[in-house]
């Protein structure tokens, strides 16, 4: 495996491989063909930042069959998808903020993917070329506002509504994957990434056939049933098998 982050120590910002509690600073660019530096650097007291700065998220719904029978909707016959501000992007240990207080608002774990190049048009059976890594996120929901409107953005696009990292995992198999989420120590969705209605791959290759993707976008490609509200200095804990564990709190 190879966790890659976005480190931070006053003006000096660099990515690292993250291996037993040190940093192996990378050599090149993340989207090339990456290096690293042999001699490791401690990671105590460097700060860690939202692993890329993509010119679009774009969110999936409805990829789990138990999630849309939760939600009272028929899964997709084809991925459901929109797009979310770039600025929603909140890194490991952010707060979450709550804009409108007696609004319900939900925690939805969900794996995501970064894009690496390019795509236009590409295949399934090609996708996972293009596909830097994976890492954790949410996909934190007003969902006041989703059910009183016909599209989904405005409801997820609040800043500090995606939380994301802590770090790229590069050599994983997305498709069989634990995905857990916890608020204040208590598990409230479990579920594998294996029962995703459409896999990484096809989800890459359809959204490509739509839009071009580019280095560092990031796709969110849903959450499982048991989804729920947050409040005011809740803890929540996305852990996603082979990932590191990503962890906010609420404001």
């Amino acid at each position: 495996m190879a966790a890659i982050g976005l480190f931070q120590k006053g003006d000096n910002i660099f990515y690292a491989k993250v291996e037993d509690g040190e940093l192996y600073k990378l050599k090149g660019d993340i989207f090339g063909a990456p290096s690293f530096q042999k001699t490791p650097i401690p990671k105590k007291g460097f700060r860690t930042l939202v692993p890329v700065q993509p010119s679009k998220i774009i969110a999936v719904g409805l990829n789990y069959a138990d999630h849309a029978a939760e939600s009272g909707l028929e899964a997709p016959e084809t991925p459901l998808f929109w797009l979310k501000s770039p600025k929603s992007i909140l890194p490991d240990g952010g707060k979450i903020e709550i804009p409108f207080e007696k609004h319900r608002t939900d925690y939805e774990a969900e794996l995501a993917i970064v894009i690496g190049r390019s795509i236009r048009n590409v295949t399934p059976k090609a996708a996972s070329r293009y596909i830097l890594g994976y890492t954790a996120a949410q996909d934190i929901s007003d969902r006041t506002i989703q059910n009183s409107e016909s599209q989904w953005a405005r409801a997820k696009s609040f800043d500090t509504f995606t939380p994301l990292g802590p770090y790229i995992e590069t050599k994983i198999d997305p498709d069989c994957l634990t995905i857990q989420l916890f608020k204040n120590g208590q598990l409230c969705q479990n579920s594998s990434t294996s029962q995703m209605i459409f896999s990484c791959s096809e989800l890459v290759s359809f959204i490509s056939t739509n839009m071009t993707l580019l280095p560092g976008d990031i796709i969110l490609t849903g959450t499982p049933s048991g989804i729920g509200p947050i409040e005011s200095e809740d803890t929540l804990e996305v852990r996603i098998q082979g990932l590191a564990p990503l962890v906010n709190t609420v404001k």
